[in-house]
């Protein structure tokens, strides 16, 4: 096993290589990505959706959703939340503050259009009519919740979700096999949303996912019948209401609380006893 002081040293070369990838490789790495954690929250509404208790059915497609961050890390592919840590390299001086925004600015549309894409097909794809449209309904009041935060909720529950994400990806470099990656990974990605976190890359499936549904006549009965308030959903509140305080979070929770603090600890102190 990787030790944190390792960890930390190793992500300096791996944080690096990220921002010379070419724009249209972190592209495609980034939609595979998006798609990736969108499987995964397709997998939890579904698993959940056949629980009747209400907290049971979270805690089971809570169990369900880190098999995303799974295919991410060991299929290989560029998510942005997790990209926040290139700020180790960045404090290091191997990599530029320009390469490290380039990486994000990239990685977070290809993301979006991986979730987008994932939503599409899922919708379109009569997958959420299983249950009598009980899945359809779900990922409609699920988008419908994600909207209705305030801003300040909204930058709070992101600052928390990636502060576990980071910690989930940095766990996960402590080992050396698939088998202790994906046990390292799962249970802070489990924590996050069990206590209803807010991931910005899973949000970008989330809410497209409920806006497409809602289009069906028979989903959006199925979800008003629910009490979801169908007035809410828009492109526009997608951005201002979730996306743009949770990417804000995302980047303190996982850059500062994260990268910064491991930085401090591992790196800094040790060139400066040189």
């Amino acid at each position: 096993m990787n030790s944190p002081k390792e960890i930390a040293q190793n992500y300096v070369a791996i944080g690096a290589a990220k921002t010379k990838l070419s724009i249209g490789k972190m592209l495609v790495l980034a939609i595979l990505a998006g798609m990736f954690i969108a499987v995964a929250g397709v997998g939890a509404t579904i698993a959940s959706t056949t629980i009747a208790s209400a907290s049971l059915a979270k805690l089971i497609g809570a169990a369900v959703f880190p098999v995303g961050l799974a295919m991410v890390l060991i299929a290989g592919s560029e998510l942005f939340t997790g990209n926040t840590l290139i700020i180790i390299p960045v404090l290091e001086r191997q990599a530029k503050l320009s390469g490290m925004i380039k990486n994000w600015v990239f990685v977070y549309i290809g993301n979006f259009i991986g979730g987008v894409l994932i939503a599409a097909l899922t919708v379109y794809g009569g997958t959420f009519s299983l249950f009598s449209n009980a899945a359809a309904a779900s990922v409609i009041n699920t988008a419908v919740a994600k909207v209705s935060l305030t801003f300040g909720d909204a930058l709070l529950r992101g600052i928390l979700c990636n502060f576990l994400v980071c910690i989930a990806v940095w766990m996960s470099f402590a080992a050396k096999d698939i088998v202790g990656k994906v046990a390292a990974l799962f249970l802070p990605i489990m924590l996050f949303v069990l206590s209803g976190y807010e991931h910005s890359v899973a949000n970008m499936y989330y809410i497209s996912a409920g806006l497409f549904a809602a289009k069906n006549p028979a989903y959006a009965a199925a979800a008003v019948e629910k009490g979801a308030n169908l007035s809410k959903l828009d492109w526009g509140v997608m951005f201002t209401r979730n996306l743009i305080p949770v990417t804000l979070g995302n980047i303190i929770g996982g850059m500062v609380l994260v990268g910064c603090a491991y930085w401090f600890i591992y790196l800094r102190k040790e060139k400066n006893a040189k």
